[in-house]
């Protein structure tokens, strides 16, 4: 039976399995905009994130399919760490659930991840939102450090993407 590491820093949740390769990091953000403005934005104007969060997004373009259709795969440059990255993926979106979930496909990321995934679960309060943030991933071997550096880089995007389309 594997033992599970659960730590807690700064609001950011881990659940790591010991000794394993597996794990997920968690957080919840304190949003402005609604969640169906949130949703739309990904589900409709994936195109715009750029113009909303340069620092750390400097392009995207697509792939296969288009902006809108389900499945449709995209590839996008960041940079994280002050290195210029790119990372292609798929978005899922559950409107009724308000769930947008990015799968990474290929890219720097997952040279050193076998799988990344971020899930943002939105709850609507009063005035914005709740975004619980999910970052699942798992290592390719053990010397690979828990990705903290992209769940921080996660975090600023969010922010950055809210304070954008929340104006």
């Amino acid at each position: 039976m594997l033992a599970y590491q659960i730590c807690a820093i700064d609001n950011l949740y881990c659940d790591i399995e010991a000794m394993a390769l597996k794990g997920k990091l968690e957080t919840v953000l304190d949003l402005k905009s609604s969640p169906e403005k949130f949703l739309s934005l990904w589900k409709e104007q994936a195109y715009q994130v750029p113009n909303l969060t340069s620092t750390n997004i400097q392009g995207v373009h697509v792939l296969e399919g288009d902006w809108v259709t389900p499945g449709s795969i995209k590839v996008w440059n960041y940079t994280i760490d002050g290195k210029a990255e790119v990372f292609q993926e798929k978005i899922e979106l559950d409107e009724e659930k308000k769930i947008v979930r990015i799968i990474g496909l290929e890219g720097d990321v997952l040279k050193i991840y076998r799988v990344c995934t971020g899930t943002w679960e939105l709850t609507p309060k009063d005035q914005g939102s709740l975004a619980k943030l999910t970052l699942e991933f798992e290592k390719l071997n053990e010397n690979v450090p828990v990705p903290h550096n992209y769940m921080d880089f996660v975090i600023s995007m969010t922010k950055d993407i809210d304070e954008g389309i929340s104006k």
